[in-house]
C-alpha cells in the first residue's frame, strides 16, 4: 500500500505551505491584472493618437484645397527645382 504523509497544522488551522502557495497565486494574479490594465491604456492612447492624426489630415486637406496655398507650394517646388538644375 502507499505511504501516508502526516501534515502538521499551525494553530490557525492552515499549513504554512498553503499560505505561501496562496501568496504566490495572488502575486501572479496581481501581475496579470496590472499587465492587462497597461495594455488597455496603451490601446486608448493609440486610439487618441489615431483620432488626432485623422483630424490633422483633414485640416491639411482643407488647407491644400485652397488655390492660394497650391500656388505657394507650386512656387516653392519650382524654385527648388530651378536651383538644382
Amino acid at each position: 500500500m502507499g505511504a501516508t504523509t502526516i501534515h502538521r497544522t499551525r494553530p490557525g488551522g492552515r499549513r504554512r505551505q498553503d499560505r505561501q502557495g496562496a501568496q504566490g497565486r495572488l502575486a501572479r494574479r496581481w501581475a496579470l491584472v496590472r499587465g492587462r490594465a497597461e495594455a488597455g491604456m496603451a490601446t486608448a492612447e493609440y486610439a487618441i493618437a489615431t483620432l488626432a492624426a485623422v483630424a490633422f489630415a483633414g485640416l491639411l486637406l482643407t488647407i491644400m484645397g485652397s488655390d492660394q496655398v497650391r500656388g505657394m507650394l507650386l512656387g516653392i517646388i519650382q524654385q527648388a527645382l530651378s536651383i538644382g538644375g
